[in-house]
């Protein structure tokens, strides 16, 4: 398994591209070059977030501080050009073989530091995708592979063809399904586990995120933003921000901080991905890097997940 320099915190640039609204790019720029003077070394992002547009977006950033930076990107989501709402998977080998191709040449780098299959595709089998995977790796294509939200079983067969380094999957105080079997195989694999939506998309920012979503948000079509289910979340949120102001944190960092005290009270390694296009909240979630919480807010945070209403996606 190659080792990766995992940093104190990754960085999930998808909104940078898409899904969230429009984007100021020169902020979005600058929010890269603090991470990474900030300590961040995991760059996220995959071949279908903008339809490539985010993987060319990173790219002169990546070579500007290749040895600094660790570049995460996915297949697994093909969408059409002409029609970027048509989404389906492939996991083929031969469609495996291609979009990395495509990623390297976006990306302007000779090597993908961590390459995930970012969903699996039900009629391929997850044993004759990694394969195709990890002959990336024994071409210099690809230093380390990943999967994105597998079973535990899942994640143990592809673990026989080839060690797995990440796996990516929804993990927060609000999505806790990771948590009953899939972390025992990855703790027995040495699988790092890489948390996306760490602050529930928004939700677990409180006040922050009391506005409206705009109209080309893709939150709008999640269960858990519909009108009937968001109201009662952000008053879990609200919960959140109490027990933050008596620690005298936001509500965004007390997310993370339950996120990391969590991993380390399951004994797995976690390095979570949130993702944002702002320095100011940046700063936020990186200061949260050092934060663990006591069992009495650890406690307290626990009893909100079962509140939750409305799926995650």
């Amino acid at each position: 398994m190659s080792e990766i320099d995992w940093g104190v915190q990754g960085l999930g640039c998808m909104g940078m591209s898409e899904f969230y609204g429009d984007t100021n790019m020169a902020e979005a720029r600058a929010t890269l070059e603090m991470a990474l003077v900030g300590g961040v070394r995991m760059f996220d992002t995959a071949d279908m977030y903008g339809l490539g547009a985010n993987e060319t977006f990173l790219a002169p950033f990546v070579r500007a501080h290749r040895e600094r930076v660790v570049i995460a990107t996915k297949f697994g989501y093909a969408r059409a050009a002409g029609n970027p709402d048509d989404w389906s998977l492939d996991n083929r080998p031969a469609y495996i073989r291609e979009a990395v191709e495509r990623s390297l040449r976006r990306l302007g780098v000779e090597v993908i530091d961590l390459y995930y299959m970012h969903r699996r595709q039900p009629d391929v089998p997850v044993e004759d995708a990694v394969g195709a995977m990890a002959d990336l790796v024994k071409a210099g294509k690809v230093k380390s592979l990943g999967l994105c939200e597998v079973s535990a079983e899942e994640l143990r067969a592809a673990q026989a063809v080839h060690p797995i380094s990440a796996l990516q999957s929804e993990w927060s105080v609000f999505s806790r399904g990771i948590e009953d079997g899939v972390l025992d195989a990855a703790r027995e694999g040495g699988t790092v586990i890489v948390p996306f939506a760490p602050l529930g998309r928004g939700l677990l920012t409180g006040k922050a995120f009391a506005g409206e979503l705009g109209a080309d948000d893709a939150r709008n079509h999640f269960p858990r933003f519909q009108p009937e289910n968001r109201a009662a979340n952000l008053r879990l949120a609200g919960q959140v921000e109490r027990l933050a102001a008596a620690r005298s944190v936001t509500a965004a960092q007390m997310a993370l901080a339950w996120l990391s005290t969590q991993a380390a009270r399951l004994e797995v390694r976690v390095v979570p991905i949130p993702g944002t296009r702002r320095r100011s909240r940046l700063a936020e979630n990186l200061a949260a890097a050092a934060i663990r919480l006591t069992d009495a807010e650890m406690a307290a945070m626990n009893a909100l997940a079962a509140s939750v209403q409305g799926g995650a996606m």
